[in-house]
């Protein structure tokens, strides 16, 4: 694979995302022209289309629209459930363009159906797992059992509330009740259903403010470690001739200690690894080593030499491709995990790829076999 190719699947994948979002909001756009203007935008369908299921296609194409914003933040973040949400999103929003029948909405079909060719021939680079924190995984459990219990007692005391007919009505009753907004329209009428309702209220308003915590959080730390990195934004622009460490491993702190007082930079998203490079006045910026902002931030474009070493070799591939993009005249170099991705890591463009284990077995095995020499010579593999 040619550094050419390798662009160019990079591109395709960024288009892949760009062609998802733009169908994100001409849904969003449509739907809320629908809404707003109403029948006064008929396109061709229009005379074939009843007005109540025109708005119906309206209210849940901004709904979709919304919901599409969230699978492409998945999407550029290359996660396997983004694109499947994608995936299933899109034949949805050119069915409500059409529906729509508004000459406004024929843009969101077209799109939608070339957009799915696009994003199904990218689909192996959307190949990351969600990763949720402790934290948030007991945000999401706490916030669903709470929308269970609410929606289950409500419907259990559904006798002594006015109007609470049905499942719908219970879990209506909930939401409203654990966001404290408290529309009024159903209320308890006994003493134990109030009682039951102020256990709701508290245990509703506790989950979500531990399930907007544990999303916000993770944002505002990155913010401040951003603000409070150990070099400023002007400063990096400033920065020649460098040495960028994509990610941060085992083989961080002795590349560290080789490069001495060469000029480097380590890209990193693991808040340890950061506090770690920030406590000895290391250059750190906070980011995935795969994202071109982060590497910018950087200064990749003047840096001399980058190095490939996140501990994933599907990772360092990515990393790769977007060093090689931003900077071709850089030597990058990559450390393989497997034997075997040696090949794919150069064909993704790295100048060369070193496997510390399989170096490091040579070097074991010549000692074993009463080699002195075998650590002497070292620096002839290297």
């Amino acid at each position: 694979m040619s550094v050419d190719r390798s662009r160019s699947q990079v591109l395709s994948m960024r288009a892949a995302v760009l062609a998802s979002s733009l169908v994100a909001f001409l849904s969003l756009a449509t739907g809320l022209a629908n809404i707003t203007i109403g029948v006064t935008l008929d396109g061709v369908l229009a005379p074939y289309v009843p007005d109540i299921l025109q708005e119906a296609a309206g209210f849940t194409g901004t709904l979709t629209g919304f919901v599409m914003l969230l699978s492409t933040w998945g999407l550029r973040r290359r996660l396997r459930v983004g694109w499947y949400a994608t995936m299933f999103l899109l034949p949805i929003t050119a069915a409500q363009g059409l529906i729509q029948a508004s000459v406004y909405s024929m843009p969101l079909v077209v799109l939608s159906l070339l957009s799915i060719p696009t994003l199904a021939v990218n689909r192996r680079r959307f190949n990351r797992e969600v990763a949720l924190s402790n934290t948030q995984v007991a945000a999401l459990i706490a916030l669903t059992g709470t929308l269970a219990y609410g929606t289950a007692g409500t419907y259990a005391l559904r006798e002594e509330f006015t109007e609470v007919d049905s499942l719908l009505d219970a879990f209506y009753y909930t939401i409203v009740t654990a966001s404290t907004v408290g529309y009024g329209d159903l209320t308890p009428i006994t003493q134990g259903a109030r009682v039951f309702s102020l256990s709701v209220v508290v245990l509703g308003t506790a989950s979500f403010a531990v399930a907007l915590g544990s999303v916000l959080g993770p944002a505002i730390e990155a913010r401040f470690a951003r603000a409070l990195g150990t070099m400023t934004d002007t400063e990096y622009d400033l920065l020649e001739d460098h040495v960028i460490i994509l990610g941060f491993g085992d083989l961080t702190e002795p590349l560290l200690e080789e490069l001495g007082d060469r000029e480097t930079v380590v890209v990193s998203q693991n808040q340890e690894a950061v506090s770690w490079c920030r406590n000895r006045d290391i250059n750190v910026v906070v980011g995935d080593p795969s994202e071109e902002e982060p590497l910018t931030t950087a200064g990749i474009e003047h840096a001399s030499a980058v190095i490939a070493a996140t501990e994933s070799d599907a990772e360092d591939a990515f990393a790769i491709l977007t060093a090689r993009e931003l900077n071709p005249d850089a030597r990058i170099v990559a450390a393989a995990t497997a034997r075997r991705n040696l090949a794919k890591l150069r064909r993704a463009g790295a100048d060369n790829v070193l496997s510390p284990a399989l170096i490091g077995g040579r070097l074991l095995g010549r000692s074993a076999l009463g080699d002195d020499e075998a650590f002497s010579g070292e620096d002839e593999i290297f």
